[in-house]
Formats: structure tokens, C-alpha cells, sequence
């Protein structure tokens, strides 16, 4: 909401109802959030400065503090017995995680570049641990109660309002690429923390109010793309494997399949259509979505042959995928037998 809007939904609001609100926010609110309540609610002719500890004004500190926690994550230090952590530490990783996402927010607001570099190495940190177990849990998101998706949106906000349009598409569009998660950041995809998480394709698109705002996005998306395209002759052999390689290649392309899809929706007819022809063929994408994504091209264009083609080769791959089934009974394509 935009000021008017929120003043708009307030107006029927009692003075009791509107006490009620502040005292739930102030209540259930973060240390930062009830020091925000009480200046704010406090005349300036009796308002005395609460004194905060460097740690939560300081930018560099605040990224040093969030460095040496996330090397000792890395490093397993929150599971064995290393010295550096004290076990008492060990399982109360937690409250130190949400202590400096905390912190990471607060000093986001300044221009400083360390405070937009804590709060990406917190979140490449909670990225990571769908994959990797760095502490104590089954679920290390669940259990840390973070958003994966509202840290990123605070972040994204704040690099367009310092950055600019093309400043911030050329950081939010590498960043889509290498967080990007198709069933969310929790091991199990269901829970509180699930359910509050939205997809960042959707975050970014929320971003992207006018239509050559899409442009902007779309070109840095493809340079993107293209720093991670994999080089495959090359004197010298990479270590992942040629399966590895492709696995990456497809899991990259289902997490962005949702972008990809507003990207179709937003070209298909209009005069930046060739986008979509550099996208469908990219080389850092692979797999039946992208399959799919040709296969709607060529429908969209009129090639109803070359789209019948390209959906039975998705279908041969994932006969049940429902999205997969719906556009071939669009377009008349044969179905498999489940």
C-alpha cells in the first residue's frame, strides 16, 4: 500500500481499534520496531536518545559479525566439536541467525554497500541450507523462523531506490538465478515459515510497474544468464561430471520456470518478442521446461506441428506433469497413457 491507501483502510478505525493495532505491533514487534513506536509516540521535548550498541549502527560491524557467522557455519563449527563456538552456542544458533538478519535489516537503510552485502551473505547462507545441514536441525530454515522471500523483497526494494532501474536489475536478476527456489527455502516445502514465502519471480515482477521496467529486467536476465553459461570444450576438464552439468542446467531452469513464464506473457506479440527466441535457446538452460517454453513459441507463432513435437517430447519425459497435459490437450497433441 501507498500512503493514501493505508490512510484509506485506517480511516474506519476507531481510536480503540487503532490502539489495539500499535499495541500488537509494539508487543509482538522486534527490539528495532518497539524503539521506531517509542520515538515515534514520545514528544521531542521529553524524548531522551536510547544508546544502541555499535553492532546494530554500524554497517562494517554488523557484516563482520555476519561473516564470522556464516565462515563458521561453512565450515561445520555449529556441528563438531570446534573450539571457536562454545557448545552452549551450538543450539542456540538460532536467536544469533535472527539477531543479525535483525541487524542486517536495520542498517540496510543506509547507503553503505556492507549493509546490502550482510543481508545477500545471510540469505546465500539460508539458500544453502536446503541442500547442506550446517546446524543442529532437520530444518534449519523452519527452525530459524526466517522468510527467505520477505529478506529478499527488503533488499530488492532497497537496491532500487539506491541503485536506479539498471543498477538494480543488474544485481536482482544474478541474485533470481542463484536463489530462485521452486518449492521454497524449507527442507520439507510445508510449515509456518512455507506458507508465508513467496516465489522471487513474483517479488521481482511486484517491482516491475511499467512496461519498459520488463525490458530492463529481461536484457539483465539474459546477461545473467550468460555468466553462467557452461563452457563445455575446454583444455582443461571441469570437475563436476557432464551429468552434473545437466542436472544443473535443468534444476536452474524448473526453479525460474514461473519467470520464464511472466517473461512469455509479457513479449509474446509485442515488438521485444526476440527475447523470447535468446531464451528459449539458451545455453544455460535445459530440460523439458525449456522444452515447454519452445513448444509455446511455436504454437504462438502459428507452427502448431513444431508445438505438438516439442510438448510429446516434455510428455515423454514428465508424463504427469499437469501443465505439461493441459497445453497439449490445448494444441491437440497426443497424450500419454498414465
Amino acid at each position: 500500500m501507498n500512503r493514501e491507501q493505508f490512510y484509506a483502510k485506517l480511516d474506519p478505525l476507531s481510536r480503540e481499534e487503532l490502539q489495539k493495532v500499535l499495541w500488537n505491533l509494539y508487543w509482538r514487534g522486534t527490539a528495532t520496531i518497539r524503539e521506531r513506536i517509542e520515538g515515534e509516540t514520545t514528544p521531542a521535548s521529553t524524548m531522551t536518545v536510547k544508546q544502541r550498541s555499535p553492532a546494530t549502527t554500524d554497517p562494517q560491524l554488523v557484516l563482520l559479525d555476519v561473516e564470522q557467522f556464516v565462515e563458521l557455519a561453512r565450515a561445520g563449527s555449529y556441528l563438531a566439536g570446534d573450539r571457536r563456538v562454545r557448545p552452549t552456542e551450538r543450539t542456540q544458533w538460532r536467536f544469533t541467525f535472527k539477531r543479525l538478519v535483525a541487524e542486517s535489516r536495520d542498517v540496510l537503510r543506509s547507503d553503505e554497500p556492507a549493509a546490502a552485502t550482510a543481508v545477500e551473505t545471510l540469505i546465500d547462507l539460508a539458500n544453502d541450507m536446503r541442500r547442506h545441514q550446517y546446524f543442529r536441525s532437520e530444518d534449519a530454515v523452519e527452525a530459524a523462523g526466517i522468510v527467505v522471500s520477505d529478506e529478499v523483497a527488503l533488499l530488492w526494494a532497497r537496491l532500487l531506490e539506491r541503485d536506479g532501474l539498471t543498477g538494480f536489475c543488474t544485481t536482482a536478476t544474478t541474485q533470481l538465478i542463484r536463489w530462485e527456489s521452486r518449492h521454497g527455502w524449507t527442507v520439507s516445502g510445508y510449515g509456518k515459515v512455507a506458507a508465508k514465502e513467496t516465489p522471487l519471480a513474483i517479488v521481482l515482477a511486484n517491482l516491475l510497474p511499467v512496461p519498459d521496467a520488463w525490458t530492463v529486467a529481461a536484457d539483465s536476465y539474459l546477461h545473467s544468464l550468460d555468466q553462467c553459461t557452461p563452457v563445455r570444450a575446454t583444455a582443461v576438464r571441469p570437475r563436476t561430471s557432464w551429468r552434473n552439468l545437466d542436472y544443473e542446467l535443468r534444476d536452474r531452469t524448473e526453479s525460474l520456470a514461473l519467470w520464464h513464464k511472466l517473461l512469455f506473457d509479457r513479449f509474446a506479440g509485442s515488438e521485444e518478442e526476440d527475447r523470447l527466441d535468446r531464451l528459449t535457446t539458451h545455453p544455460a538452460l535445459d530440460g523439458p521446461e525449456l522444452v515447454y517454453l519452445q513448444a509455446r513459441l511455436a504454437h504462438h507463432r502459428g507452427d502448431r506441428a513444431r508445438a505438438r513435437e516439442k510438448i510429446s517430447q516434455c510428455l515423454d519425459e514428465l508424463p504427469g506433469h499437469t501443465g505439461f497435459r493441459d497445453f497439449a490437450t490445448e494444441i491437440g497433441a497426443p497424450l500419454p497413457i498414465r
